[in-house]
């Protein structure tokens, strides 16, 4: 419950960042940074919308998860079906009773949006595809996206199939903060599937001309507007632009340019440690005589560029604390300040370990050890 309460103290500091006017086209978009979840950027972000072939974020975050337990291989041989090898749009031309690998398919996925390739995925892992979708939704609500609802595993058109901007750069986030491998796929520019005899150029032209480009989807149709999550890393630092509804294909990469500059230009992580080594702190009536204090691990923070190089940082701790301590038991904070002396974080100090209460027998003993000594 410390532990919960003291995260929370760090997550309504860090998260209430105040939001800036930037000039953006599309009538939805969204800049999260990874590592906090901060919204750096916001514009109609919950307003549900068809999001196209960025639906398949989710296809793949499925996918990534399945493998990186183990569930599935990349090494996987996946059988093209019927209704896989029968989507329209974007495909690789999967024909029924092909055989291709986990890892040439989301490769066709991530690469040029292959429906087909996302469909055969998805029936690999739940059996069928409406089976996956199942999943899909599930997973969704996990995640707390409660403006979406999938319909189908490739985002061709439907009727009810919906999300938004926000939704969207939270599946996006938990995709390459979790399963940063996906970026073997998303970073591709252009490859070849069946021995070099099917061409894959990528449909993400910021993979080619971003400075830090890591990924992620594009999405279009005549219904959703030409779509984008949009993912780039500088400095440390990795932030996800949605931009949902544009008019045109330029537009959207023009949008999410703008946003990704805005925040590679703005603001920065900072990870944040005490000026000196942390000392043992005495316990009173302990089984040992002091506990180690530990930084929370949350220790890394989201701050505008011009506040990093006047940071202050203040140390609150007891001279002593009572026995029993257990571990991640909180026992002071690390105030964190900026040049003006306006709060920007506090960072809660932890017990590192437990120490019991001292015992009347183990009393009875340190007693005459010290007149044993005395004399």
């Amino acid at each position: 419950m410390k532990r919960t309460i003291a995260a929370l103290c760090l997550a309504a500091l860090v998260l209430s960042v105040p939001v800036r006017a930037l000039d953006v086209a599309a009538p939805s978009a969204v800049l999260m940074e990874k590592t906090t979840g901060t919204v750096l950027f916001a514009k109609d972000e919950h307003a549900p919308r068809e999001p196209a072939s960025v639906t398949k974020i989710m296809t793949l975050l499925l996918t990534m998860e399945a493998i990186d337990s183990g569930a599935l291989s990349y090494d996987d041989v996946v059988t093209g079906s019927a209704h896989a090898s029968s989507m329209g749009g974007s495909q690789i031309w999967l024909k029924e009773g092909e055989k291709m690998t986990v890892r040439d398919l989301l490769k066709a996925v991530c690469v040029v949006s292959g429906n087909d390739a996302a469909v055969a995925l998805g029936e690999q892992l739940a059996g069928s595809e409406d089976a996956f979708v199942e999943r899909m939704n599930q997973r969704a609500q996990e995640l707390g996206m409660l403006d979406t609802h999938f319909v189908n595993a490739t985002g061709l058109p439907a009727a009810g199939h919906l999300t938004s901007a926000y939704d969207i750069a939270l599946m996006s986030r938990e995709l390459i903060r979790n399963h940063p491998d996906i970026r073997q796929f998303t970073t591709i520019w252009m490859d070849s599937l069946r021995d070099g005899e099917s061409m894959l150029v990528n449909t993400n032209k910021l993979i080619r001309f971003y400075d830090g480009a890591t990924g992620l989807k594009t999405g279009s149709t005549d219904a959703a507007g030409y779509c984008l999550s949009a993912t780039a890393e500088r400095g440390g630092m990795e932030l996800i632009a949605v931009v949902l509804k544009g008019k045109t294909s330029d537009e959207r990469f023009a949008d999410a340019r703008a946003l990704l500059d805005y925040g590679f230009a703005s603001w920065a992580l900072v990870t944040v440690t005490p000026d000196e080594a942390l000392a043992p702190l005495p316990v009173v009536l302990g089984e040992r005589s002091a506990v180690q204090p530990v930084l929370t691990k949350d220790n890394t923070l989201l701050l505008e560029k011009s506040a990093v190089a006047g940071l202050q940082k203040e140390l609150i701790l007891p001279d002593a604390v009572d026995a029993p301590v257990a571990e991640g038991d909180r026992l002071g904070e690390l105030r964190v300040s900026d040049a003006s002396g306006n709060a920007v974080a506090v960072l809660p100090v932890l017990a590192g370990e437990s120490v019991a209460h001292v015992t009347w027998g183990q009393m009875l003993r340190r007693v005459l050890l010290t007149a044993f000594c005395a004399e």
